[in-house]
């Protein structure tokens, strides 16, 4: 088919055809950037955290005394906890997964170092904290029992600096590309070197704090903390006895100590826990999808009515080709092709918009940079819409018998 009488043609209805165009490049740019943002959610909600999620439920307390009592008070209810029918492991941290905050803390290669080279969050481990997470150690070994120190003995200063780390797989690669990063050192709490004794496949940090590329940068020191710094029992059991276990340990910490103060909003399954942490990337998915559905919507109707408005303004034009010999099948396939240009240079419009909005989202939101993929999506998408949405028109068009063109106007 012969493009000169279609650009003619396109030439003569220039503001319905630029309108048209315009509609198809700002959904092409709106909707490669908003399937790249509903992709970064699911992979939020999607991701590996390390923990035997559906083994493990979290008991918050606070107010257990003074701080003189506190070590005690702790060690008192870990011994109590791990007594419990059905506990297979448990112990005290100063903050959790799936929370919306967390510790965390500069990290440098060397101790003169001006800027850090990631920051990373902080998890203070008690006893059986890799048993109790049910976390995967793929290089180095747990933490040895002179390794731990009490916090108030490093809040203070009387304790010796961190001689020990076990750090996630990811922190390792970034902070030592191509080498083992058991036995490095580095610097974060202090001026003395904190060696790495074990890496972890999977640890997620509590919080979404430097965005999805920084989710698993974390480390874990051999630090004992109490209810002073952060009132958090993590208790691992059957999947089956998580509720049994969860109430019989707020029975136990209860009876343990009068006046503590249990948190029962934030006392919970790790389960539970997950999915109301991504219960707003969730949501804000299916948002993005109805945006990208009402969108096509819109964009159908726009190709659908300006293709009706072309047939009946052309009718006898058409009546006119069919008189000549024009055959249905090339009537059709004139509007489509027709279409398929408006829609070609809508998309190439479209996607030099989607890479200027995602500049945008970048800079704003610290969104990465939008993916060359999601633009041949976009495009197939809207090619695949136009077609079917000029199909309709098209055939009314294709309907018109060759005697229209004998009638007087």
């Amino acid at each position: 088919m012969e493009f000169r009488p279609i650009l003619s043609t396109l030439l003569r209805h220039k503001t319905a055809a630029t309108l048209i165009v315009l509609e198809i490049a700002l959904t092409c740019a709106i909707i490669c950037n908003a399937l790249f943002m509903i992709g970064e959610r699911i992979t939020q909600v999607r991701e590996v955290s390390g923990l035997a999620e559906n083994e493990l439920v979290r008991v918050q307390l606070t107010g257990i005394g003074s701080d003189d009592n506190a070590e005690a008070q702790t060690k008192a209810d870990l011994a109590t906890l791990r007594g419990l029918p059905g506990v297979t492991a448990a112990t005290a941290m100063n903050q959790v997964p799936f929370v919306n905050s967390s510790w965390n803390s500069g990290v440098r290669l060397a101790q003169e170092q001006p800027r850090s080279t990631l920051n990373a969050s902080v998890y203070m481990a008690e006893d059986q904290f890799v048993e109790t997470l049910g976390l995967k150690l793929v290089a180095g070994r747990d933490f040895l029992p002179d390794e731990y120190l009490e916090f108030a003995a490093v809040d203070s200063g009387a304790a010796d600096n961190i001689g020990a780390t076990i750090i996630t797989r990811k922190m390792a690669e970034q902070l030592f590309p191509g080498e083992d990063a058991v036995g490095k050192t580095f610097y974060s709490w202090g001026d003395a070197p904190i060696r790495v004794v074990g890496v972890v496949e999977h640890l997620v940090r509590p919080s979404m704090q430097g965005g999805p590329a920084a989710r698993e940068y974390t480390m874990v020191f051999p630090i004992r903390p109490h209810y002073s710094v952060g009132g958090n029992y993590v208790i691992r059991t059957d999947p089956a006895r998580r509720d049994e276990v969860l109430k019989a340990s707020v029975a136990a910490l209860r009876a343990n100590a009068p006046n503590r103060i249990i948190l029962e909003d934030n006392t919970k399954t790790f389960e539970q826990l997950r999915n109301e942490f991504y219960q707003a990337p969730r949501a804000m998915a299916w948002l993005l999808g109805i945006v990208c559905i009402s969108l096509l919507f819109i964009t159908a109707l726009g190709i659908v009515g300006l293709a009706s408005f072309w047939v009946q303004q052309r009718t006898k034009q058409i009546g006119v080709r069919r008189a000549l010999g024009a055959t249905k099948g090339q009537i059709l396939r004139y509007f489509q092709t027709e279409n398929f240009l408006l829609a070609t240079i809508g998309i190439v419009l479209g996607m030099l918009l989607a890479f200027g909005i995602n500049q945008v989202l970048m800079g704003k939101y610290e969104l990465p940079r939008l993916p060359l993929y999601y633009l041949p999506i976009g495009a197939v998408a809207l090619w695949l819409l136009g077609q079917v949405a000029v199909f309709g028109p098209a055939r009314r068009a294709a309907a018109v018998p060759p005697a229209i063109a004998t009638r007087s106007v």
